[in-house]
């Protein structure tokens, strides 16, 4: 082991002068599902990074092209249904073998073929690793960095080098990985991003570390830390303290064991608190929808009191504190929850979404009068209390208003609903003899012998007056019952083929009542002028569905009436 740099307690810090400005990459995609509980699709990565390009980040790690079939479809669809305004896809590698020549490695060939501006590989910057992992030489470990980035840079990419275990291979020994990042650099990498993989520093170990690496190299410095003693979010500030241009994370702070830094508190600490450019400061107030619609797209409950973007992050309990926060908001709040695109809430109070409720009645032009505006905030403490998440639901959130409105007293429904039925039969018989029946699936459930499942639905709806019914099978009670719905109403309302679903997702509140739990559905529906989200909560999943089904279907012929009109 090597002992050629002092303690690093000891080792002098540089000034300090914060940087204008830091990009910001976030890995959501990549090193944010790890996470045990986490498993993206293709279509939720899609999404997602929509979402953080939408909030302004600078880098999207999409994942690692060719390491398995769902990465690599989301690169080759990334190319034509990924329309990115603010951020750089970037995707993720690591060097060439050792032994091997770059222009001849499977991985990098991926990168090249993802096709994205910027590449970002892994690289082990601790000896110990380079001889005990890779079973290889220091000097080809070196090498190894040299000749890839080379190779990557003379194909047109830009080079980001992460330096995998780089604080602790640092503490073990300074010269080779340091040798690393130089050889990164004399490559062609744009920024050098020093790891602390295992996740175990504190922040004036980082400060010391990063103000030495800063006097050794001239490329940009990024950073990436990982959540295992607490301080990834403090780290990262004190690595910008000292010159760090670059902060990798997470949204949310996703990732494997104690997650990454959590880059939606990064973002407004580094900007509203430090000064320091990140996103666009017009954005900074995406931060807490981006922060929980992509919570809703992972399928993992927000943590309510998770700083700047939790639900309860600037909820104040009736008592003490209410008349003051009506009075005077900093007395108990540390900035203005407007600014990260959240609000004050007063919890069990007249006071509690008023003013949120008629800015949002107002930016959708619906007419809410004082008295209209609490009936609405009356309904949202009791639905919400039930189970309904009005923040997620728009689309709803819209409906509920409109409802209240004396604007739309005398609108007339484009339906009424009588009932509905759906039928759900399984054929033992029916996969029997069907060619596309393969040979593994008995091993999936070998209990079942092979069949079909036969989903019906039927519909009844009052339109003017009459009744309208539909019939209609699915792959589903829902798929049926939307199915059936459409051929009920779509003759009447053309206008309806233009709006689809795009996503649904299902989440189970009270999970220690098992099957018979209530449940809350999200439906997101769009159509060629916009999107929105719809919710229905029942103990019946089936009519929780149909709630938001209803909802999303009303909207899509509200919306489409108004512009028309």
């Amino acid at each position: 082991m090597s002992s050629d740099h002092p303690a690093t307690s000891h080792l002098p810090l540089g000034e300090i002068t914060l940087p204008s400005a830091v990009a910001i990459y976030d890995t959501t995609l990549r090193d944010g599902s790890q996470q045990e509980g986490i498993s993206l699709s293709v279509d939720d990565k899609l999404r997602v990074a929509t979402e953080l390009d939408h909030l302004g980040m600078r880098y999207i790690e999409g994942g690692w092209p060719g390491a398995n079939p769902k990465d690599i479809e989301f690169f080759a669809r990334a190319r034509s249904e990924l329309k990115l305004s603010t951020a750089t896809l970037t995707a993720f590698g690591s060097t060439r073998r050792a032994r091997s020549k770059a222009h001849e490695d499977e991985t990098l060939a991926h990168l090249i073929a993802a096709e994205t501006s910027a590449v970002c590989i892994v690289a082990k910057s601790s000896d110990l690793h380079v001889i005990e992992a890779l079973q290889t030489t220091v000097e080809e470990g070196i090498d190894m960095v040299r000749d890839s980035v080379a190779f990557l840079t003379g194909e047109g990419r830009e080079v980001l080098l992460d330096a995998e275990h780089f604080f602790d291979g640092y503490r073990r020994n300074r010269t080779f990985a340091l040798s690393i990042l130089n050889a990164a650099e004399g490559a062609g990498a744009t920024t050098l991003v020093l790891c602390d993989t295992n996740g175990g520093l504190l922040p004036d170990e980082v400060e010391a570390i990063v103000a030495d690496v800063r006097t050794q190299v001239d490329a940009a410095i990024g950073v990436h830390f990982h959540n295992d003693s607490g301080c990834a979010i403090a780290n990262s500030l004190a690595a910008v303290r000292q010159g760090a241009l670059q902060v990798q994370g997470c949204i949310n702070g996703y990732g494997e064991r104690a997650g990454n830094a959590d880059l939606s508190v990064v973002i407004p600490n580094l900007t509203l608190k430090m000064g320091v450019e990140t996103i666009e400061r017009e954005r900074i107030a995406l931060i807490t929808p981006a922060a929980r619609s992509i919570a809703e797209i992972i399928n993992i409950n927000l943590d309510p009191q998770k700083p700047y973007v939790g639900a309860a992050a600037f909820a104040h309990k009736a008592g003490l504190h209410t008349s003051a926060i009506a009075r005077l908001p900093v007395a108990y709040e540390h900035l203005s929850p407007d600014l990260v695109g959240n609000g004050t809430r007063v919890v069990v109070s007249e006071l509690a979404g008023r003013s949120t409720l008629a800015m949002k009645a107002e930016e959708l032009g619906i007419d809410l009068g004082h008295e209209a505006v609490g009936n609405v905030v009356d309904a949202l403490k009791n639905l919400e209390h039930g189970g309904y998440h009005f923040e997620v639901a728009d689309g709803s959130l819209e409906l509920l208003m409109r409802a209240a409105s004396t604007t739309h007293e005398g609108d007339v429904p484009f339906f009424t609903v009588e009932s509905f039925h759906v039928e759900t039969r399984w054929d033992a018989n029916g996969k029997q003899d069907r060619a596309d029946v393969q040979a593994w699936e008995h091993l999936v459930h070998p209990w079942t012998v092979p069949g079909d499942l036969i989903t019906r639905a039927t519909v009844v709806v009052k339109i003017n007056g009459e009744p309208v019914e539909g019939t209609a099978e699915g792959n589903g009670p829902v798929n049926a019952l939307d199915a059936a719905l459409r051929q009920a109403v779509g003759p009447h309302f053309p206008e309806l083929a233009l709006v689809h679903l795009t996503d649904y997702r299902v989440r189970v509140l009270e999970t220690t009542k098992g099957t018979g739990a209530i449940t809350r559905v999200l439906l997101d529906s769009a159509d060629a002028e916009g999107s929105w989200s719809t919710i229905g909560v029942s103990e019946n999943i089936i009519e929780a569905s149909w709630q938001a089904l209803v909802d999303a279907v009303v909207l899509g012929l509200t919306r489409t009436a108004e512009r028309t009109s």
